[in-house]
């Protein structure tokens, strides 16, 4: 169910077909939405005029805000998942560059890949992405669920994220060929549910995580750094590998405290 700020929103903006083009995005994605991702509230206020406290109360008019935690848990999910979906562009390359890092797991994976970017002109990182997951014919990755559990693409660890979509109330965004269970699209999945895109409580996102992340992911990063076509992806799977293990570790406190 919309809450009331999408729902105002969708009606000042003339429907749900208008909020997506002036958005700049597909129609499914806004259709997915039970309320408005905090990383749209400022463009939707811009383009509606409906203010954000109403777009979104829970952070702009002190209720229950997404914290800094879920907010960096966001931010994560969504970098890997744009990185694994697409080449990278001009400008996120530039954004890559300048990321900064600390002594933390994760920071160092942010200095290492800052270097990389640095490293990498364009081209190479378009190449490079392509010979991993395009290539001619295929590419040296799959980074799908079914073919990393069974072997093959197509297979029943598909269906079952389907089904788990369906009841999630989350559709697929028109124009999307990619089978659901691309690796890049459940980190985006993940994403959403952390920063509000996607209702969903810790246990359900626990869920989502043990099904169809843990049991394959971190070996599908493992291929990745490994490949000799890697070179900025190197970085790329090693900031995935330490964030999955980190996550994996904090649903387990989670649910037991």
């Amino acid at each position: 169910m919309r809450n009331t700020g999408l729902r105002q929103a969708i009606d000042a903006a003339g429907g749900i077909g208008a909020l997506a083009r002036g958005l700049g995005i597909k129609q499914p994605s806004v259709s997915s939405w039970h309320k408005i991702p905090s990383d749209r509230v400022l463009a939707v206020e811009t383009l509606t005029g409906v203010a954000r406290e109403t777009l979104r109360p829970d952070l702009y008019a002190g209720g229950d805000a997404i914290d800094e935690i879920e907010q960096a848990r966001a931010g994560e999910y969504l970098l890997l998942a744009k990185l694994l979906r697409h080449a990278p562009s001009a400008e996120l390359l530039a954004q890559l560059s300048q990321m900064r890092g600390d002594v933390t797991p994760i920071g160092m994976a942010h200095i290492e890949l800052a270097e990389a970017a640095r490293a990498v002109s364009l081209a190479e990182a378009s190449a490079e992405y392509f010979a991993l997951f395009i290539g001619i014919g295929r590419g040296e990755i799959l980074p799908y669920a079914s073919y990393y559990l069974t072997g093959f693409l197509h297979e029943r660890p598909l269906a079952s994220l389907r089904e788990d979509l369906a009841r999630l109330g989350i559709e697929r965004a028109d124009g999307n060929f990619d089978p659901e269970d691309h690796l890049g699209l459940l980190l985006e999945v993940m994403g959403g549910f952390a920063n509000g895109t996607f209702e969903a409580d810790i246990a359900t996102q626990k869920q989502f995580f043990d099904r169809h992340i843990a049991p394959w992911a971190e070996r599908c990063l493992a291929d990745i750094a490994v490949s000799s076509s890697a070179k900025l992806y190197k970085s790329v799977a090693s900031l995935g590998a330490r964030f999955v293990a980190i996550e994996r570790e904090a649903f387990e406190i989670d649910i037991q405290s």
